[in-house]
This record gives structure tokens, C-alpha cells and sequence, in this order.
């Protein structure tokens, strides 16, 4: 579903309502059960409190689960097409940053490998000529909201619209290309994010697996867990921003890319843009 939505028309959001998730259906449900029962049961009302907190705390726990499809659609992998393919996506997050972006351009042509930069909207407004640069190499950018709040989790339908509707039109008049695929602030999110993600058009994609390379400055241990069981239909989240550092100061993005895109060769394997690699 969130595979579809992410190669719809980019140039109008969706007019069709939102569909709830079985499981928001079933929490409104829930919901309407436990007020009935404790107003209506005798001794109920405990029990229904009870019943409603504990519905609280799973939809937290989804929102603070990154790859959690409970609170609508999350591309999570690559369709079974682009496995057949034998694609990967390669995402990096953050930028554009003006002393590592331009690096991994250079490393990615060397290797004709394509990747996806979900960039920070007021990042692009600081460098626009390298947004455009990353877009003209081959590569796509998607949304990464306009100034990576902190408190992005915690905001409600109207913040949410404010700062992902903002990054839209930034990146669009930007680069020239609306983006179709959404990335929130360290994944964390709540049941307001997907309504306003429907209504604008985009798919929420988190990833398969990722390198914590905002805290390891260690290149061989980011690249251990990106390429444990590697293979075709993997998201791989990097970061050209907030990158930790090697203990010789390197971006540790840097040291790792390399070692990423040779062990795709080996594998044969062939990074792709996410729109490209969620093509039916």
C-alpha cells in the first residue's frame, strides 16, 4: 500500500479519505467499548481505565518502533519486483552537508551506483546548488520535514502538516522534483503523521536495517550490521549529516560507503533510487 502510494502523481495529494489501519480501527473501537461498559457496567470502570491506558501504551510503542506498520503503511523493503531486480536502496539522511555530500556523490559515480538523500529541507536552502547537484548526478531527494525537530513525535496533525508541507514546497522549487517518500526525525512518530502523509501525496518508508553510524565511529562495526544478510529489496540507512567521526576525525559515512558499494558488486547487486526501486 505504502509501495503503490509512493508512485502516484507527485503534482496532486490523493482526494480519496483516509484509510484507517485495522489497528486504529480497532483502538477507536476499543475506545467506545471501555467509556460504554464503564459508564453503563456497575464496578466496569477500573477495568475500563485499565483497558484504555494499555491501548495508549501500544500505539506508543508503535510510534516509538521505527519500522511499525500499526499506525498505517511503512515500506520497510523493496517490492518483490525490485528483488527480481536484484536492487537495494542505499538512503542517507541529514543533508546536504557541504564537506561530506559532495564525497559520497564522487564515491557513488566510481561505482555507477545510484542512491536516495532524505535531506533536511532547511539544509537545501543553505546549499541549493549541491541539492540540485545530488538531483542532476542521478540520485533522488525525498523529505526529511523542514528543520528535523526534535519534537517531531510529539507534534499534531496541524505541526506535522506545517513542517512536511514546507519541506515539500522547498524541495520541489529546489530541485524541481516534488518528493514521493517521507522519512521522519529518527523514525518516531504518532497516529497523526499518516492522515497528513495521505493527504499529501507521500509514503512513509523507514528501512531494513541501518549502521547507527550517527554514534559509531567505528567503519568496521557500522558496516557489520548493514551487511549482515544483505540482500536484494534491503533499505540501508546512512548519514551524510550528524555523522560520527573516525578516531582520525573522517565522517565515518566515508569509510563505510566504500566497503557498502564493493560489497554490492560482489553480491551482484545494484543500488537504485527508491523511486525507481518501488516500481511494480
Amino acid at each position: 500500500m505504502g509501495q503503490s502510494r509512493a508512485m502516484s502523481s507527485a503534482s496532486a495529494a490523493p482526494t480519496e479519505s483516509w484509510p484507517w489501519p485495522p489497528a486504529m480501527r480497532a483502538s477507536a473501537a476499543l475506545h467506545v467499548a471501555a467509556i460504554g461498559a464503564g459508564a453503563l457496567v456497575p464496578g466496569a470502570m477500573p477495568w475500563a481505565i485499565g483497558a484504555i491506558v494499555l491501548n495508549h501504551a501500544l500505539i506508543t510503542g508503535a510510534g516509538l518502533t521505527p519500522r511499525s506498520n500499526l499506525l498505517g503503511p511503512n515500506v520497510t523493503r523493496l517490492p518483490e519486483a525490485a528483488g527480481a531486480r536484484g536492487q537495494v536502496a542505499i538512503t542517507i539522511d541529514d543533508g546536504p552537508d557541504p564537506e561530506v555530500t559532495p564525497r559520497v556523490l564522487d564515491l557513488l559515480d566510481a561505482h555507477g551506483q545510484r542512491a536516495t538523500f532524505f535531506c533536511i529541507a532547511e539544509r537545501v536552502l543553505a546549499h541549493p546548488a549541491l541539492a540540485r547537484e545530488i538531483v542532476a548526478r542521478g540520485h533522488s531527494i525525498q523529505n526529511h520535514t523542514a528543520r528535523h525537530r526534535h519534537n517531531f513525535s510529539f507534534l499534531g496533525p496541524r505541526g506535522f502538516a506545517s513542517e512536511i508541507a514546507r519541506a515539500q514546497d522547498i524541495l520541489a522549487e529546489t530541485t524541481g522534483q516534488r518528493p514521493t517518500c517521507f522519512r521522519a526525525p529518527a523514525g518516531l512518530r504518532n497516529p497523526f503523521l499518516e492522515p497528513v502523509l495521505h493527504r499529501l501525496g507521500l509514503s512513509l518508508v523507514s528501512w531494513t536495517r541501518r549502521g547507527f553510524d550517527t554514534r559509531e565511529g567505528d567503519p568496521a562495526r557500522v558496516m557489520a550490521r548493514l551487511g549482515r544478510n544483505l540482500q536484494a529489496r534491503d533499505i540501508l540507512l546512512l548519514h551524510d549529516g550528524n555523522a560520527a567521526r573516525t578516531p582520525e576525525g573522517t565522517p565515518v559515512l566515508l569509510e563505510v560507503l566504500p566497503l557498502l558499494l564493493e560489497r554490492l558488486r560482489a553480491g551482484g547487486l545494484r543500488a537504485v533510487t527508491l523511486p525507481e526501486g518501488l516500481e511494480p
